[in-house]
């Protein structure tokens, strides 16, 4: 409905919207293109962030801003555009992170009709978590449930999405009540559609593999020992699948991916793990990566082209990658078990 004056407010009163709840999604983000400046600015954002990179800014951005920015937005540019969506001009993770919000919108619409509003926004790039608030407070919002899109809480995704919301409530004048959900990474939906993907993806091999690698986004141990509980959701993930799949320990492992700087991630590293199960005689893997909710840079280009390629010069002679979850009908009811769990005592 639109915005109305209040019956018994005077006549040079503001109107005001009818009041809703807003459901606002966050993903990572993406850069606008795989050209020079956009990708620098994006990598400019992502890189300068504290909860990403902490070490002490006179240290990191002399380094970042005279070298790392100089080449690095060649390198990931020629990366974005191998996976890029040329027929949409944008990058997947924006292509599948619309088609996500618009199957939750629908759902949202059937269970809850007009008193929710349903929406999306990126941690880095655009649309801005800012301009993704404002909106949704403009159209009448009095509460928004906050829904990082990560599985396993890390400082490093959920912490500083739910950094940039807080950040901007503090612009608005009259701020709505907020929740952010709770990490969702042991939530029996979110496991069903894991292992459903999973099944799909085996059922359509004419060879079975050897054992399925699940490949989590990496981050420096240093995070784990000062209490990050990033590690130990992702490896109960892992038991979690293993079990609804009925499977042994052997059937699958836990690694880690995209490490970045000289200091020790998280281990074993992906890109090398897969050669030495190469080298082992496991000539045939899958990849999965519970992680991310959509496919993105890190699971189009880095798994199925990088890791693809450290397996197969190793000996590897079947790779397959099981794409994320994005906007499977599964998956979409999952997310939205979460979100109305995280509703409970705002809407019946």
């Amino acid at each position: 409905m639109p915005a109305t004056r209040p019956h018994h407010a005077p006549s040079d009163h503001p109107a005001i919207a009818e009041a809703k709840i807003g459901i606002l999604l966050a993903n990572l983000g993406t850069p606008d293109d795989y050209s020079y400046w956009p990708m620098r600015r994006y990598l400019n954002e992502f890189l300068s962030d504290k909860r990403v990179i902490d070490y002490p800014s006179w240290k990191w951005q002399p380094l970042l801003q005279a070298i790392i920015l100089t080449k690095r937005p060649f390198s990931s540019g020629k990366n974005y555009k191998s996976i890029w969506n040329h027929e949409l001009n944008e990058s997947p993770l924006m292509t599948i992170t619309k088609a996500q919000t618009q199957a939750i919108a629908q759902q949202m619409q059937q269970r809850h009709g007009d008193r929710v509003m349903v929406d999306f926004c990126m941690r880095y790039g655009n649309p801005s978590t800012a301009s993704k608030v404002r909106a949704m407070v403009a159209a009448g919002c009095t509460r928004i449930l906050f829904v990082p899109l990560y599985p396993q809480y890390a400082g490093a995704t959920s912490a500083t999405a739910n950094d940039q919301f807080f950040r901007a409530l503090m612009e608005e004048k009259w701020q709505p009540a907020v929740r952010t959900i709770d990490p969702y990474f042991d939530r029996p939906e979110y496991i069903d559609a894991l292992a459903q993907s999973v099944e799909r993806g085996y059922a359509a091999l004419e060879n079975k593999p050897d054992i399925l690698v699940v490949s989590y986004h990496g981050m420096p141990k240093r995070y784990l020992m000062q209490g990050d509980p990033y590690h130990c959701q992702c490896q109960k993930t892992t038991r979690l699948l293993k079990e609804r799949l009925g499977w042994q320990n052997t059937d699958l492992v836990t690694t880690f991916q995209s490490v970045f700087g000289p200091e020790e991630w998280l281990r074993p590293y992906t890109v090398e793990h897969v050669a030495e199960l190469a080298r082992q005689g496991k000539k045939r893997i899958a990849v999965i990566a519970p992680a991310f909710s959509a496919d993105c840079i890190e699971t189009l280009e880095e798994i199925n082209e990088e890791i693809r390629e450290s397996f197969e010069h190793a000996g590897g002679e079947q790779f397959t990658y099981i794409p994320c979850l994005n906007d499977d009908p599964v998956h979409v009811e999952a997310l939205c078990q979460v979100i109305d769990t995280n509703l409970r005592g705002w809407i019946g």
